[in-house]
């Protein structure tokens, strides 16, 4: 799916700014003319300098330190990462604490990172299946169980949500061109880039068809 009408400018926060998906959300959205708060909890680890970027101090489990940067906010994108191999907190904590705060502060839209291999799609190919089933989902185990329990307490939150479950992420740069799947699986779902990742997100923060909906990504 490529995207082309042009977004008016926005102000978007990113919370975990200097991930993977985050960072890469970060200089897209600087790129496509938008204002940016981005949130880390070590400010020094991102290095970008840009006019409209403001880089803060804060942790998503803690509303003391990034409500405030949540008011006159168009949409949030929420990158939190952990290590997926080991028992975490933070998908299910980080993003109630974030959901509470936006409702208090009245912002309405964000995209959630969730993954494609949280359920076994059933149009992979066979030995795709299994080895989602029997490898990936075992090895990863702890983070998937904490990202299913994030997306129940995201689908009931009531504000405009959108799940983004990408499959294995690469670090190649941005083409604007992979399809979606909204509320249903993406046939042969096999692999995006974080920067395309960003790239979807950040174009379609308006589009009313990704409201309240779960969205597979891949080339």
């Amino acid at each position: 799916m490529n995207t082309e009408d042009k977004q008016p400018p926005m102000n978007i926060m990113v919370i975990g700014a200097n991930g993977g998906i985050g960072r890469q959300t970060v200089e897209y959205a600087l790129a496509s003319g938008h204002k940016v708060t981005a949130l880390l909890r070590t400010p020094a680890k991102l290095h970008l300098v840009h006019p409209n970027l403001e880089i803060v101090k804060g942790d998503v489990r803690l509303p003391g330190t990034f409500e405030q940067y949540l008011e006159n906010n168009d949409a949030v994108i929420s990158a939190l990462g952990d290590g997926m191999n080991k028992p975490t907190t933070l998908y299910s904590e980080g993003n109630a604490s974030l959901l509470k705060s936006m409702k208090k502060m009245g912002a309405r839209r964000a995209f959630f990172i969730s993954a494609s291999a949280i359920e076994v799609s059933p149009l992979q190919p066979f030995f795709i299946r299994l080895a989602t089933k029997y490898i990936v989902q075992k090895l990863f185990r702890h983070g998937y169980a904490d990202q299913r329990i994030m997306e129940k307490i995201i689908k009931e939150s009531g504000i405009n949500w959108t799940i983004v479950r990408p499959p294995r992420l690469t670090d190649k740069p941005a083409t604007g061109h992979y399809r979606v799947a909204v509320n249903r699986f993406l046939k042969n779902c096999l692999r995006i880039s974080r920067a395309d990742t960003a790239h979807f997100m950040i174009d379609n923060i308006n589009t009313v068809e990704m409201y309240q909906s779960t969205v597979e990504i891949g080339y």
